[in-house]
């Protein structure tokens, strides 16, 4: 009997689980990009505390183990910004990355409460060479809004779509 993913929201004592998660899966980007300086391989611990405590995040677990997460929070203007969804390198390719997006999108949907303001639109980034996160954001309905270039080896390519 195989063990089945279950997702739910992340808390503070995931936080060291995450983070070597995180660094493990941002490897191939940094390698992609030639740029092992980029913040998800530099982001420290209390970094990440303060990220989940300011926002939201999900995790997936196999069993015991996180094998997959997402963080996101919600500005004053309405915009839910999506970030770090990483999933583990032997997990990938299995909808997992699809699960979270739609979890997080999910989660602001239906916790909008006054004061705060209602979700207007969901955003994420990634690298320009990204085909993989980028081919699964398309998949999910978001469409590119604009290009940066942060130096001669990355531009970063944002996405939205409009909340529900």
């Amino acid at each position: 009997m195989g063990l089945s993913v279950t997702i739910s929201a992340a808390d503070a004592a995931d936080a060291e689980h995450i983070l070597k998660l995180q660094y493990l899966c941002y490897q191939s980007e940094a390698e992609l990009y030639g740029d092992w300086s980029i913040e998800p391989l530099t982001q420290s611990l209390d970094g990440l505390r303060a990220e989940l405590a300011e926002g939201y995040g999900l995790v997936a677990r196999l069993g015991d183990e996180v094998v997959a997460s997402v963080r996101a929070r919600l500005d004053e203007d309405g915009t839910v910004r999506i970030a770090k969804l990483i999933v583990h390198p032997r997990m990938q390719r299995h909808g997992l990355g699809g699960r979270l997006l739609d979890g997080i999108e999910r989660h602001f949907a239906e916790t909008a409460v006054q004061p705060s303001p209602s979700p207007k639109r969901f955003q994420l980034f990634t690298g320009h060479r990204s085909e993989g996160n980028l081919r699964l954001y398309r998949s999910k309905g978001y469409a590119q809004v604009a290009t940066r270039e942060l130096g001669p080896r990355l531009t970063l390519v944002t996405l939205e779509k409009a909340a529900a």
